[in-house]
């Protein structure tokens, strides 16, 4: 019973970790926009294929990472700071965002898996931020002693992915009902709140590497 409230105490911080960044919420007016002289069947289509493209593509950075990492010789401290100005610049174009100059055109029923990859899943809903944090995530579980342990590790952090894909997949599809509940100013305003924390998770992330290669050339000395 111990190891199951373990387990899903890091469930729900791989979660809220993801959410933010995914931001689904911010996705939810360019999907309507998208989608505006679409069916309700293709919006169900579209975002049910944005999410399972997010949930694949996270899920394979996880199971990869490690050797992804040692291929292009990344070390940790590097991809946390990396990682860290990502997830600030990321926040920080959120919080002050600048007008877009291109209209969004309106899904055709043809262009749904085009769209679902681009721009819903990758960058909007799975960018360089949440590949940053996985990533780490992923190279943290490698590290454990304890096989048993990575294999827990890695269960872990799978399922925090796929459920954030299951909340980003809700949101999208409950993207009408949302966006008239809040309003315009609302979603302005989750938005900015969700970027306020994506800046602090950044400094954050910045912080340890900082310190981390600090600490990994004081060993070296």
């Amino acid at each position: 019973m111990e190891l199951f409230h373990e387990m899903v105490t890091y469930v729900i911080i791989v979660v809220t970790g993801l959410l933010p960044i995914a931001n689904p919420f911010s996705t939810a007016p360019v999907f309507l926009a998208m989608t505006s002289d679409s069916s309700s069947e293709t919006r169900r289509i579209l975002a049910f294929r944005s999410s399972c493209y997010m949930a694949a593509m996270l899920l394979i950075f996880l199971f990869a990472g490690a050797m992804l990492l040692g291929f292009f010789g990344i070390t940790i401290p590097g991809l946390r700071i990396a990682g860290g100005i990502i997830i600030m610049i990321v926040g920080l174009r959120m919080l002050f965002p600048h007008p877009e100059s291109e209209e969004i055109a309106s899904v055709e029923e043809k262009d749904v898996n085009r769209l679902a990859f681009t721009p819903l899943a990758m960058p909007l809903l799975s960018g360089p931020g949440s590949i940053s944090v996985v990533l780490s995530m992923s190279d943290k579980v490698a590290n454990l002693e304890d096989k048993m342990r990575m294999v827990y590790g890695y269960l872990v952090v799978a399922v925090g992915i796929i459920l954030t894909a299951v909340i980003c997949w809700l949101v999208l599809r409950s993207s009408t009902q949302i966006t008239r509940f809040f309003g315009t100013s609302g979603i302005d305003v989750l938005t900015r709140v969700m970027a306020f924390f994506l800046v602090a998770i950044g400094v954050e992330f910045l912080l340890e590497g900082i310190s981390n290669f600090i600490e990994t050339l004081g060993a070296q000395s």
